[in-house]
Order: structure tokens, then sequence, then C-alpha cells
């Protein structure tokens, strides 16, 4: 399914703040060291997005749940203070090997703590309390509804969780695709609207973004 029309999708692009050089070098590396996997890369309107979301919230404890070559992580990092936290979760070394570079070259790497690791057993590891302000899940989809779980229970009243790809290009919409991440994100989506604990909205932003903020 067309979700964004081509010419739409130029337009918006157009129409927010413009990447800075870095951004620009981040995304072309990507997608010349990564060519079948450079998809996985937000685009820019998503990113600002992401960063304004951060500010908004006041975030300063900060979760990311999928790093890739960190591209999120910049944008989300520029939208926090500077002794703010971003715990950012991923398994491969050879995509933040990138992502580490470019987070020093953009001046946030102090306030970015990577985890190698299954990002399930990084997050049952965080204390329980409720402190988290802003996360962003968007990494495996079979593994969204239970990195939900762990992050909602420690979100703070007023924070936010951002989902990604909630859309899967359409397929959600057709029960006739039941590749395991279909039925994983139908189900994640199932859970956030049932979720007395959140207020949320999906927003046909790219793939697909759903906002879920802690009541």
């Amino acid at each position: 399914m067309d979700i964004i029309n081509p010419e739409v999708s130029d337009y918006l692009l157009s129409q927010c703040t413009p990447a800075d050089d870095l951004l620009r070098e981040l995304a072309a590396e990507t997608r010349e060291v990564f060519p079948d996997s450079a998809g996985m890369q937000i685009s820019h309107d998503e990113g600002e997005f992401l960063t304004m979301l951060a500010r908004l919230v006041g975030a300063r404890r900060v979760v990311e749940v999928g790093v890739f070559t960190g591209y999120s992580s910049i944008c989300i990092a520029r939208g926090m203070p500077e002794d703010g936290h971003l715990l950012a979760c991923d398994i491969s070394d050879e995509w933040t090997s990138i992502a580490q570079r470019y987070w020093e070259r953009a001046g946030v790497a102090d306030r970015i703590e990577l985890r190698i690791a299954p990002a399930i057993e990084t997050l049952r590891a965080l204390p329980s309390e409720p402190v988290i302000d802003f996360a962003f899940i968007d990494a495996d989809k079979v593994g969204y509804p239970l990195y939900y779980e762990e992050l909602v229970v420690r979100l703070r009243p007023g924070g936010l969780i951002v989902l990604d790809n909630v859309l899967r290009s359409g397929r959600v919409l057709d029960p006739s695709f039941q590749e395991e991440a279909d039925v994983a994100m139908r189900r994640m989506n199932e859970i956030v609207i049932a979720d007395d604990r959140v207020d949320s909205v999906m927003l046909p932003v790219r793939d697909g973004v759903t906002l879920a903020r802690k009541r």
C-alpha cells in the first residue's frame, strides 16, 4: 500500500527544518555501507518529529530500542538537555559502530549510553520506578509487545512512548498477511488501544507512528 505518495513525501521533507550536513552524511554512509538495510533508517521529517517531541515532553531520561546507525538517536538527543541520558539498545556492533562515530561528531555522545544486548534483557534489568520521560521503539516487530510492557510500567505520568512502523506498509489492515512481524504489529496496536494506562494516537507519519502518553 502506498501510504505516502512520493510527491507528497518530497513536499513534506521540504516543509520541515532541513537536515544539516552531519545528518545528510550519516544517511549517505548508511545507504553506501548497508544498502540492503538502509530502509530501516528513519526519514528526516520523522527525525525532526522526534526532536520536537523530546523537547515538548522535556525528556531527560530516554530509552531507544533499535539504534541502527544512530540517526534517530541524534535527533532525540538534540531534543534533550545537556544533562539528559539516552539509553540506546541494539544487538549489532557493526551498525552501532557508525552510530558512535556520528554521536561524537554531533556532540551528543556524552548523553548516550549504548547497550549491546537483547533489548528485552536490558529493559528488564532497569529499575522498576516510573522515571522514564520518553521512549522510542523501532526494532524487531515481534518484540514490540514485550518492549512496550517493560517501558510503560517505567514511564512517568505524562511520559511518552513512540512506536514506529505500526502500519507495516498497510499490511496490518489486511489479515491475509500472516508473517510473524505482521501478526505481532496487529497485536501491538490492539494492546495500545486497549491499555487504560495511556492515551494514544496513531499517525500516518511514514510507515505509521503511534504516540502513547502515560496517564
